[in-house]
């Protein structure tokens, strides 16, 4: 290191007073000259490289990250499609049974509306059947008390008793004429 030194001072004046105005001490400046390298190489392998590496890993991690966050957009995106599609699928679907529904309801109506017809008209012919029962029950219970009363008008006007022939007969008269009349 001293031959350096010397070789430095020797071979420029103007250098070698320059570094002397400085206090320039050329064997530790060369010696840190020296660490200064070691250190840096040092740093290079077991500092720079490894920080760089990590560096290169995250941006990496980083990059596939931004990826999948847009593969998941798109993903997403995709499956709302797919949804409002199933949505306005059910909802046309549901529509359609709606009105299958309402169109069932009014089938169901119109034939317990004709059931409730039939069943009405039922009603009114077992009515007027009962009526025309009871009226004609009505007639022979008329036919037979008026019978009575002529009987026994006549008997009580004519002042004797009436046999039963003679009750029958006129009975049978007096119900001729009201079926005439």
């Amino acid at each position: 290191m001293e031959l350096a030194a010397l070789l430095l001072m020797s071979g420029g004046g103007e250098v070698g007073a320059i570094a002397q105005t400085f206090g320039v001490d050329w064997p530790h400046l060369i010696a840190q000259i020296i660490s200064f390298c070691i250190v840096c190489i040092i740093l290079q392998r077991f500092a720079y490289k490894p920080v760089l590496k990590m560096l290169a890993q995250r941006r990496q991690q980083i990059a596939q990250s931004l990826a999948d966050a847009e593969k998941i957009k798109a993903d997403l995106a995709r499956t709302e499609l797919e949804r409002q599609a199933i949505v306005s699928k059910a909802n046309a679907q549901a529509n359609q049974i709606i009105d299958e529904a309402h169109g069932a309801a009014a089938r169901v109506e119109q034939v317990e509306t004709q059931k409730a017809i039939r069943e009405a008209e039922i009603i009114l012919l077992k009515a007027r059947e009962a009526a025309a029962q009871e009226r004609a029950h009505m007639l022979i219970e008329l036919k037979r008390e008026l019978g009575r009363l002529v009987v026994q008008t006549t008997a009580t006007l004519a002042g004797k008793v009436l046999t039963d022939d003679d009750q029958r007969r006129l009975a049978e008269e007096a119900e001729k004429q009201l079926t005439t009349a």
